[in-house]
């Protein structure tokens, strides 16, 4: 399992919560920088693309690995 998101970037609540988490857990098992979001949609990166980036960049990203829980 990945790290969860940043309730201040992925609410709990969200009724889609779980199937947001699940798309990104599969990404991530794939190995793919990004997934569809199945409630929008758009395209997300994955946690593995921030790591591979280094730093945040302040964008808001919904994986973002560098904010604190």
């Amino acid at each position: 399992m990945t790290q969860r998101p940043h309730p201040s970037r992925l609410s709990p609540s969200r009724p889609d919560y779980d199937t947001i988490i699940a798309a990104h857990e599969q990404a991530v098992t794939a190995g793919r920088d990004s997934y569809i979001d199945p409630s929008s949609g758009l395209t997300v990166l994955t946690v593995n693309a921030h790591i591979a980036r280094g730093t945040c960049c302040s964008s808001g990203c919904r994986h973002c690995p560098y904010l604190k829980n």
